[in-house]
């Protein structure tokens, strides 16, 4: 008689999205218990992936992140486990926490990651999917976090980064965090541009430990396992309770698309060309704003404050400069994330003429009536003309780290547009 084995080894894909909220909790902290309780069961987690989905999802806690876990083993058994790990960490007392969970055993349409990237989904449209998908699921409360479950499993990822997230022990969840700030300015400084925004040196400011009461103690991104690994174990902090590195879209750009004037969608993320039309103005708050022009259209373009100075470059533009402008079209403006500088405009500037005879500058005669010299009486039609430097070379810029948002590509790393 045949013994039945224990399980039955599968490959699945597991998504999990929306268990967070501004209080505490973290996704990826949730997926990273979920990979070591499967591993517990003899299953084996081939991969863990940070999916960074739409910035400007009104839901969002945070950084809009879901996680998917490439798993080998019994299908049961890890819908069970990831099911019991949701509803034992989840934050479900907050009121716009509605976790999703999803297990595939086969790929789903990467069209669906892509809409959830780049556009907006509904929970029926996840549904429809996980059901033709013969998926297995739960959604809780009102299920919205089956969209970011359902697009994780759907993610491919043309282009790829890696983050090591290392979480702190729940007994020191919400209390101060202890991180040498030394050793992370050290750690950027030896592994840039392999690893990026661990800290913004321009600004003097930590970018990687973040401030909310979540698990998360530092995040590092780069280019490789290896590359972040070296950064870690330059860090000096508190002691974590676990770690788990990440492969991620993060720092891919893959939320732009192409847009074009008068034809953009709110809460979606373009890059575009246009003419600048008018000098950038500083408004209340220090938020700097300009124009846009491409025909008959027209788009306000806004710096804010927390971009600090990527400011003072955009201030640099003048009517006439060809750009384009990165970022989400919100309230009718594009925020930008950073901007290329196509082609610069000629500044000139002109003032009266030296007489030749007196080697003294001329004053006007009257409107229309050209210069005269005060001294010998010497007349003269053309003003004195000069090109005036430009502050600003062809090429892209970008706000700092402290304003970065995940998505956004990072110029160390960056392929242009153009």
């Amino acid at each position: 008689m045949d013994i039945p084995p224990a399980y039955i080894n599968i490959d699945m894909l597991i998504g999990v999205d929306d268990t967070d909220s501004p209080k505490g909790m973290c996704t990826t902290y949730l997926g990273a218990v979920l990979a070591r309780r499967l591993l517990r069961e003899h299953m084996r987690v081939h991969e863990a992936r940070l999916v960074r989905l739409n910035p400007n999802v009104t839901f969002k806690t945070r950084g809009n992140a879901a996680i998917a876990l490439d798993v080998k083993g019994d299908t049961d058994l890890a819908f069970k486990i990831a099911c019991s790990t949701v509803e034992e960490l989840a934050d479900f007392s907050c009121e716009n926490t509605n976790p999703g969970l999803v297990v595939v055993e086969e790929s789903l349409n990467s069209e669906f990651y892509w809409r959830a990237v780049r556009d907006f989904c509904e929970i029926d449209d996840a549904i429809n999917i996980l059901d033709l998908a013969n998926a297995r699921y739960r959604g809780y409360k009102n299920r919205r976090g089956l969209i970011g479950a359902t697009a994780a499993v759907a993610s491919e990822f043309p282009d790829v980064t890696f983050e090591i997230l290392t979480y702190r022990k729940p007994e020191r969840w919400g209390t101060p965090r202890s991180v040498d700030r030394e050793s992370l300015f050290t750690a950027q400084l030896t592994t840039f541009p392999q690893t990026w925004d661990t800290v913004d040196q321009d600004n003097d400011v930590v970018v990687c430990v973040p401030h909310t009461p979540d698990p998360v103690l530092f995040g590092i991104r780069g280019e490789s396992p290896s590359w972040v690994m070296v950064a870690r174990s330059m860090i000096k902090s508190e002691n974590s309770e676990i770690e788990q590195i990440w492969i991620s879209n993060q720092g891919t750009d893959v939320h732009l698309q192409k847009g074009e004037i008068g034809e953009l969608k709110e809460g979606l993320s373009y890059f575009v060309k246009g003419v600048v039309t008018n000098s950038p103005k500083t408004g209340i708050g220090g938020h700097v704003s300009f124009t846009i022009k491409d025909g008959g259209h027209s788009v306000r373009c806004m710096a804010y404050e927390p971009t600090k100075g990527f400011r003072t470059i955009v201030r640099h533009l003048v009517p006439g400069d060809i750009i384009i402008a990165v970022g989400s079209y919100k309230k009718g403006s594009i925020n930008l994330e950073k901007m290329v500088v196509v082609e610069l405009v000629n500044v000139i500037s002109t003032r009266p003429p030296l007489c030749s005879t007196c080697n003294k500058r001329m004053t006007s005669d009257g409107r229309d009536k050209g210069y005269k010299c005060k001294k010998c009486g010497k007349h003269a039609n053309t003003p004195e003309i000069q090109k005036m430097p430009r502050k600003l070379e062809v090429g892209w810029y970008e706000v700092p780290p402290t304003a970065r948002r995940h998505l956004a590509k990072p110029l160390c790393r960056f392929v242009p547009y153009l």
